[in-house]
Formats: structure tokens, sequence, C-alpha cells
């Protein structure tokens, strides 16, 4: 590689700086020199050197929020600043009126606890925060480049002016890009010319003054590859790219709250209207009626009324749902993480649990993703290939004989020649399996090692030997000069190689697809005209060979002089017309040990699973049923010829859809949800992106999906296992689970303290507890334990239970019961401390009710989780929160300090007891509770009635 000196390679950066250089009026060889670069591209040494100079391949971020700005942003809630603007008020009275040392007291206790509110606010958001960080960096995308003349993977992060890039179908292109080489492709240039269709592009180079529109040899960063491939050198990277432009006028989008949020936004609103009503009784009766207060002057008792009233309303809304709500979420998305599944998208968590069909694809998913070609057909012979996987050892037989000399090779060689996949010295295959599959057949008969290239396919950049007029690979000097790509509409693909003064046509497809532009066959090494009785017997090989679970393609070519290629080029259907048939290869794709048990466990517990195939039916047939897929067959034509009533109808009893294409996908999904159903649908290919995203659960495949398929969906298979789709159900059905705990359990707390606090002040016409146990427990009690609580672990069964019991609202008709119901048990037991106490003083009263209550909240965490299946020690996180709040509870109790700080009396032996017994009490109300709802019909609605019928079936 040629190295540059450093007055070079300052020229070079000067150049770069400038965005507006026309690299697209430049031809090959005068962009190569100006970016110093050549077609086996930079080294690593040289390409980490640009790095160094131009920065990493991405976009600043405009709205990245510090650590500081984050902890501020705590202090927006508009009653924290009323708690803090009471506080001052106490401090500007105790400076400048009677220097009551309680006054000063009061107003450091208020602002000590506004300050850990805050603190754990802050640490909240700063978690989850960080936990979404990580996961949009491990869905980083990859390029393949050539450095040092070798083909590699790297991030997109790391490209640099220079680098030789290779393009295909489905890529997101990763910088600004000045086509070298084009092979049918097509671009979305949406999101930067507005232009909707895809447009083809050249790599000649233009002249004049052109738009971005126009600039039909250019390729733009984050527009997407329709079609086709390319090769093309990167001219622009990061903010100097056309998209970077845009960019930097426009700041990043800021993620919107998920609909559970949104929710409990609602809902935490909602009971804060009551709240403050409440407050404001609060206020008057402690302005006119409250004995403490009667004595001191006005101004001090509207001090006095107003700062109870307030603290009341910040401990008793439940304002840190949302916060405790994200964190939950993205921890969860974590331990997803750890499964396989990368969810893009947090409020695709609340959709996961909820999930009643999963559309999958068979390849890869339901099966290995390990083509093998098992099955040869050729010129009226069935032939067999030994081996599995990607092991390029194995023999061809016919029948029980091994092949001396194959009559067949040409057709291996047309699998090698149309192939876009290559088969690396480490034994692995780049590029698709089922193509993958083609060159290990090859290899097999030592078709590449013979031409010196075993790890490379024999293809447009590794000149090889052409079949000359009588089809046989044996000259030299073969380059590819043009591609027909493979679609899902067409099923087929073409490449058109050329070899001195003739070209020759390889196709392969679908069987029958390709039959269809068949004329002749090839047979022993003549050619024969194709009738249909040859029509049919191959049809009905194709047929037997699918009903054994193969996936067949079948091979055609033809060979066309100088004249006859440019009359036919640029014509798609002119080139794939007249072909000659050369047979069959028959591949099998084994289906995965572990998906036969878990589609078992999906049918048994409501979800229904539906294989999506460009397969044969029978093959399809053959491999779902292997696998215990239920339901009838219906392939694609069968389902264009539908109209969107009649589809509706039929796809509740379909379990199998063969030869589909993605605008297949998309009915499918619209017809089920049309039904009411929710749909996870799988897909990793460009037209894929439309159903992905008009599925509930869009999952791309990590390992062969396409940038586009990964952009539409919602979450990512990182191992493009089925099996990680069920991990990634159970984890969202415990998230689901963890939240509605948690809800339950502050809401209760909340509601609790507040009729406390009102019925305290119209029976006793005083505060049983005060403004800063009300923060104490906000924090403490509250706070550290929800947070915990979101780390349960999934319900044991949770995949037993049927998909409705989780299409439920958040908080449902039995939830306002139990919260309702529970928190007045609460309540009585607290009185009840209080009344017990009353008689040794108001702080003795006081201090008996704070504690009593400190200690039926944490009881109350383990009566709702009693409601699951989860064991007593199973969170380990949440045994420490419960462990450091008790002692905590006892430091302050027991501490004169402290408790002279907070007016609590002392705890005498009497109130332990009474809290015992009483807690015994409380899980004897909640069991009676329990019960009691699940005999009545009007406190469930059908989803909780869906989760108690679950629930019975499995116990």
């Amino acid at each position: 590689m040629k190295q540059f000196n450093n007055e070079t390679m300052t020229n070079f950066t000067m150049e770069q700086s400038n965005t507006n250089l026309s690299f697209y009026s430049l031809s090959k060889s005068d962009l190569l020199e100006k970016l110093q670069t050549k077609d086996s591209g930079l080294s690593e040494s040289e390409a980490a050197k640009r790095l160094e100079t131009h920065g990493a391949n991405k976009l600043t971020s405009k709205n990245k929020i510090s650590p500081l700005a984050m902890y501020v942003q705590q202090f927006k809630n508009t009653l924290t600043l009323i708690l803090i603007a009471s506080a001052l008020l106490i401090l500007f009275i105790y400076f400048f009126g009677e220097k009551d040392p309680s006054d000063l007291i009061e107003a450091g206790l208020i602002l000590a606890i506004v300050f850990m509110i805050t603190i754990l606010g802050f640490i909240q958001e700063f978690k989850a925060e960080k936990a979404i960080e990580s996961l949009k960096k491990l869905l980083a995308f990859k390029a393949k480049v050539r450095r040092d003349g070798v083909e590699k993977e790297v991030d997109v992060s790391l490209l640099v002016p220079g680098d030789i890039v290779i393009l295909e179908e489905g890529l997101k292109v990763p910088a600004d890009i000045r086509l070298l080489e084009v092979f049918s492709l097509s671009v979305n240039e949406a999101s930067l010319t507005g232009e909707s269709v895809p447009g083809s592009k050249n790599p000649a180079e233009l002249s004049g003054n052109q738009q971005l529109g126009d600039q039909k040899n250019m390729v733009f960063s984050s527009t997407a590859i329709a079609s086709g491939r390319a090769i093309g050198v990167v001219v622009r990277t990061g903010d100097k790219t056309e998209i970077g432009k845009i960019a930097q006028s426009v700041a990043d989008t800021v993620d919107d709250p998920t609909p559970i949020q949104k929710r409990l936004d609602t809902i935490g609103k909602l009971i804060g209207y009551v709240i403050l009503v409440i407050c404001a009784v609060v206020f008057v009766f402690i302005m006119f009626f409250a004995k403490e207060f009667a004595s001191e002057p006005l101004l001090q008792r509207i001090i006095h009324s107003f700062i109870a009233s307030v603290a009341l309303a910040v401990a008793a809304i439940p304002e840190g749902l949302p916060a405790v709500v994200t964190i939950s979420l993205a921890l969860g998305t974590q331990r997803m993480l750890k499964k396989n599944a990368l969810v893009r998208k947090l409020n695709s968590v609340e959709t996961l649990g909820s999930t009643d069909i999963i559309c999958s694809d068979k390849t890869g998913t339901l099966t290995k993703g390990e083509m093998t070609v098992t099955s040869i057909y050729y010129s009226g012979h069935l032939y067999e290939v030994s081996g599995t996987g990607y092991d390029t050892e194995g023999e061809f037989t016919d029948g029980k004989q091994k092949l001396e000399t194959l009559p067949f090779r040409m057709l291996l060689e047309a699998g090698v020649y149309c192939n876009n996949a290559k088969l690396t010295n480490q034994g692995t295959i780049m590029g698709d399996p089922t193509e993958g599959a083609l060159i290990v057949s090859a290899a097999k008969a030592n078709i590449l090692a013979e031409r010196g290239h075993e790890s490379k396919p024999l293809q447009a950049a590794y000149p090889s030997t052409p079949p000359p007029a009588g089809g046989s690979a044996q000259g030299k000097n073969v380059n590819r000069v043009s591609e027909i790509p493979f679609s899902s509409e067409r099923k087929m693909m073409s490449v058109v190689l050329k070899q001195g003064d003739k070209y020759i046509v390889y196709t392969k497809g679908a069987t029958e697809v390709v039959l269809e532009h068949c004329y002749r066959q090839r047979h022993t090494e003549k050619e024969l005209p194709l009738i249909a009785k040859d029509k049919k017997e191959i049809l009905q090989i194709n047929h037997t060979l699918s009903t054994k679970a193969l996936r067949n393609l079948g091979f055609a070519y033809k060979v066309l002089t100088t004249a006859e290629f440019e009359k036919q080029k640029g014509k798609e259907k002119e080139l794939e017309k007249g072909l000659t048939f050369l047979g069959i290869q028959g591949m099998i794709d084994p289906p995965r040990i572990e998906v036969k048990p878990l589609i078992e466990q999906c049918f048994e517990s409501g979800i229904r699973v539906i294989m999506i195939t460009g397969d044969h039916p029978d093959t399809a047939k053959a491999i779902a049923g292997d696998i215990g897929i239920k339901g009838d067959v219906l392939t694609g034509n069968e389902l264009d010829k539908m109209d969107e009533k009649s589809l509706a109808k039929v796809v509740e009893s379909i379990g199998i859809y063969a030869r589909v294409n993605p605008n297949t996908k998309l009915r499918i999904v619209a017809a089920l949800q049309k039904n009411g159903h929710i749909v996870a649908m799988t897909g990793d290919g460009v037209n894929d992106a439309p159903a992905l995203k008009k599925a509930d659960i869009g999952i791309a495949m990590g390992i062969t999906g396409t940038d586009v398929a990964k952009e539409a969906s919602d979450m990512v298979l990182l191992d493009d296992k089925f099996s990680t789709i069920i991990a990634a159900i159970e984890e969202g059905r415990g998230i689901f689970h963890n939240i509605r705990k948690f809800v339950l359990y502050l809401l209760s707390c909340n509601l609790a303290e507040v009729i406390i606090i009102f019925v305290g002040v119209i029976l006793f016409q005083d505060l049983i507890l005060t403004a800063t146990m009300l923060l104490w427990i906000n924090v403490v009690t509250d706070g550290i334990p929800a947070v915990a609580l979101g780390l349960d672990p999934a319900e044991k069964g949770i995949m037993r239970y049927s998909p409705k019991a989780f299409q439920t609202q958040i908080i449902g008709r039995r939830m306002w019961f139990e919260m309702v119901i529970f928190s007045i048990f609460i309540s009585v037991f607290v009185l009840g401390a209080y009344m017990l106490n009353l008689h040794q003083g108001t702080q003795s009263a006081q201090g008996a009710a704070f504690t009593s209550l400190v200690i039926f909240e944490l009881i109350t965490i383990y009566l709702i989780r009693s409601n699951y299946r989860v064991s007593f020690f199973s969170n380990k996180w949440l045994f420490i929160s419960i462990i450091v709040t008790l002692s905590l509870q006892l430091v302050l109790i027991y501490t004169p300090f402290l408790a002279n700080l907070f007016g609590l009396g002392q705890i005498h032996s009497q109130d332990w007891i009474f809290i015992f017994l009483a807690s015994i009490w409380l899980y004897i109300a909640f069991q009676l509770i329990k019960e009691g709802l699940n005999l009545l019909p009007f406190a469930n609605d059908k989803h909780e009635k869906e989760l108690l019928a679950s629930q019975t079936k499995i116990r």
C-alpha cells in the first residue's frame, strides 16, 4: 500500500474539508488519485491515521443532556418548588421574626428530604438513560470494506474518506459515497430528496452543476439500498455528509414517553387533583380549627397550614411513578439483551407480553439457517450429496455408488457463478446461507480449489473460466458484466458473464419460475427441446424433493453473441428469456431442536405460531409438520386473489404461508390485526420493512437482517433464533407484572397516607403524621423498595398464561378495588396505633403511627408479590432494600437526636406487639380481599378474569 507524507495528508485533509467538492464530476482515476486510494482499499494503518484526522463517522449529538442538567430537571416539579419556597419562608420568619428553634429544624428537614427526593429521581433517570444509551450503541451498523486488499466488516463509525465500500440490497448507506461499479443498483433517497420511488444509479462521471437528486453516481449517508449491488469510495463522513449538514441545523429528536408512562402520568394527575382538594381541607382545618396552632399569630398559622398541606401533596402524589417505570423498562431490556433480544424501543416491552400471534420466517429462525445441498437432479437422474453445514468434505453418489466423474459439473458451476456469498477460510459463510450452500456443494467437487480460489466464488471480482459455446467452464478471463438481483417478487436471480466475444447468462430461482423462462434443457452434453412432458417430470421431481423438506433451486443458462447481448442489454425480460434448463439443487435446512417444544408451549398458552416462507408449499408443510405448526397452507398466489374481507375470514385457519412476497406479509398482518390480534412479525429483507412497521412487534434478524429491516423493527434478534422470541415474550410478561406490582404498591400506600391524614384531621383535629414524616416515607419506604420490586424475575409458568391476561390496562378494575380496600385496612391499623398511644402524648402517638405505617407498607410489598409465583428470596435487591429501609427506620426512632428532629416519642414494646398482631390481621385481610374479589364478577374486567383462569389452570 502506498504511503503518504505529511504534506500530502495535509492537502488531502484540506480538500476533504470542502464539502462542496464535485466528486460526481471526476473520472474514476482522478477520483482515486484525489482521495489517495485504490481499488484494493486503504491499509489499516492509513485508515487509522485518517480516522484520527477526520473523526468518527457519526453525527454530532445536539441534545445530550449533562448529569448536572439532569439533576436540575428534578426541581421542575411544581410541588417540589412550592415545598422549597415554604422552607425558605420558614427560614425568613426565623431570621426576621420570632427565633423559634423548631422552625429552623422543620425547614432544615424539609430541605434535606427534598434533596433526597431529587437525588433519588436523578439516580433513577441517570440509570435509565445509561441503560437506554448502551442499547443504542449495541445496534451499531456494520459496513463491508476493502482494507489491505481483503474484504471485511467494520463499524460504520470507523469509515474514513478513501475507504472502498461494498454496498448490497438492504443496507443503509454508511457515508457519502461515489460509485465505482454498479450492478442494477437502485436507492431510496426520500430522506434527502423527498422522492419516494427508488432511483437507479450509474457510475459514469457527470458534468455541470447537479442537484442531489440528479447525482446518479453518488449515494448519500442514511439513504437505503433498495435493490442491486455496488462498489464505491467514501468521499465524506460524519457531519460533512449531506445528512450531516441537515442534522447540524436540527436538534436530535427527543424520545416521547412510552404509553405506560403516559397512562400513569394521567392517573397521577387525576389522583393529584383529588389530593389537592384534601390538602385544601387540611389547610382550612389547621388555619381555623387546629388546637395546636390556635394561639399562634395569623401569619404563623398561615405558614404552618401552607407547609403541612403542600408537604402532604408532595408525599401523597405518586410523582415518582414515571421514573420507576422508565428504569424498570430499561433494566428489563438489559435482561432481554442477555438473552440475545435487543429491544430498540421501550414501549415495545409493553406489547411483548400481550402478543398472541407470532408470524415467523422459516429459514434461520425456525431452522438452523445452515443450508446443505443433499440432492441434485440433472438430465433425468437424482444424485445424492453427503456432508453437513459448511464443511466442504463430501461425496456425490448415484444411489450407493460413488461418482468418479460428475456429469453435472456445469450445474455446480452455475450455482457458484450466480452467487454473491463467500466461503471464508474459517469455514463460515459471508452472505446468504442458501447461496453459501451452493458454494459448498461446488467445493465438494473441487471446482473452487482447481482454480486456486478455495475460499472465493467464481464471480466478477475473481477472474475464472466461462463456458464456451459448448457450455462447460474451461477458458479464462471471465468477468461479471451485469446482474439482475433476486427479489421476493421475481423469485429468481440472473448474472451475465463475459468471455472473449461471448456472453453467458446464468439464472437461478424457484424451479417452477425458472422453468417458465426455459425452452430447452441440458441433457448429458447436449441441449434438447423442453416439452410439456419434460416440464411435468421436472415439477414432479421438485414436488418429491419438497415433500422431504428440501428447498429446491432450479438453474438455467444461455449463451449470447456480442450483438445479441448488446440488443438485450438492460432489458431484464429479454435476458431471462429463452433459457436452457440445467437442473435442480435441493438443500435442507434442518429445524432447530429446541423449536418444537417451544411451539407446543406457545399453542398451550394460546399463542399461535404461523410460518411464512418463500419455499414450495410441500417443503413448508413438511418442515411445519416436523416442528408442530398447525393449520392449513396458503400460497402467495392464492392469497393475492382474495380481497381483504375474504382474507380476514380465512386467516384464522392458516398456519403456513408459502411462496409469499413481502407485500403478502403486510396483508397478513393487517388481516390478523383487523381480527383483534396482537401480532409479532419477523423479517430480514428490505421489502419486509412495511410489514415490520405495521406489526405490533416488528422483529428483525440480527445476523441475516438488513439495515433497513433493523431500522423498521421494534426488536432485533442477535442470534436469529425463535427461542429468543419466546424468551423476550416471557421477559415482557414479567416486566408487565412488575409494573403492576409497584403501581399497586405505590398507589395503595399513597392512598393510605391520604386517608390517615384526612381522617386524623376530622376525628382528632390534629396531624397524625407530620410533613417530614410523610416525606421520609415517600423517599425511604416507597421509593427504594419500589425500584427493587421492578427487578422481580418473571413468574414461574408465566408462558402458560393466556395472552389476553396481558392485554389489560396497567390499573384494571380489580386493582382499583384492591387499592381502595387495602389502603383502608392499612389506615385502620395505623389509626389504631395512634389511638392506643394518644394518652401518652401527641409525639408518642405520632411515633407509633409513623413506625406502624412504615412496617405495614413493607409488608404490603410481599403481600402483593404473593399474588405471583415468585419465591420469597428470588429478588435479592428487594430483600436488601427491605433490610436497608428497616435499618434506617430503627436508626431514626432509636437515635434520640434524630427522633427529636422528627418529633417522635418513644416506641414501647407494646407498640411492637400491636404491629406484629396487626400484621397478621393485615395478611388475613389481604387473603379475604383476594378471595372476595375472585367471587365478585363486577370486580374483574374480562382480561383480569382471563388472568384468574390462567392462574387456576397452572396451579
